[in-house]
């Protein structure tokens, strides 16, 4: 009879199956890797995969649950080193520009699936939705923080400049989109 799994264990190779999807479905798409690439990639049965993860549906939601506290994390790290308000909005697009010009960067991993799955797939749509959300009010208690009711627009170019980034490849937009927010500041 095999030894029991101990709980340390399923933590480490769920760990490195959402280490294994994240990587595959950011790199290749969601639609373009299947299960047997993730179980290759991961060193896990297809049977262990199944048993954290009943679909390749759940998998997607649990990738993106992680990568958003990791992406949300980091950005709030960066930003809240800055003690200006002002200065602290413009520093989220120092940090997007540091992302974009990250080897392997492909743009958003959330409106990339969106675009392959959101539609089909209610669970990876709700995901998408609370993580715009959930960005959209960080980047609004920084923008409030400065006194200016700006945070709509703030939002709306950083989401720009990372599609656009995406698309182009070029990390230009974020330095273009933090230009844009201080001239809405105006004057310090």
């Amino acid at each position: 009879m095999p030894a029991a799994v101990t709980d340390e264990q399923n933590r480490l190779d769920r760990e490195a199956l959402l280490d294994a999807a994240e990587k595959l479905f950011y790199e290749n798409g969601i639609q373009a890797v299947g299960m047997d690439q993730v179980r290759a990639a991961s060193g896990l049965s297809l049977k262990r995969i199944y048993r954290f993860f009943e679909a390749k549906e759940d998998l997607v939601v649990a990738m993106l649950k992680r990568r958003d506290q990791r992406w949300r994390g980091s950005l709030a790290a960066h930003v809240e080193e800055v003690e200006d308000p002002r200065e602290r909005v413009l520093s989220i697009f120092d940090w997007l520009a540091e992302w974009f010009a990250e080897p392997g960067f492909r743009g958003c991993a959330w409106i990339n699936a969106h675009g392959e799955v959101g539609p089909s797939s209610t669970a990876v749509l709700a995901e998408v939705r609370a993580h715009k959300r959930a960005f959209h009010e960080q980047v609004e208690t920084w923008v409030l923080a400065t006194g200016l009711a700006v945070a709509e627009p703030v939002f709306l170019l950083a989401e720009g400049a990372i599609v656009t980034a995406g698309i182009s490849g070029d990390p230009a937009p974020a330095r273009q989109a933090r230009e844009a927010v201080a001239a809405l500041f105006g004057a310090p």
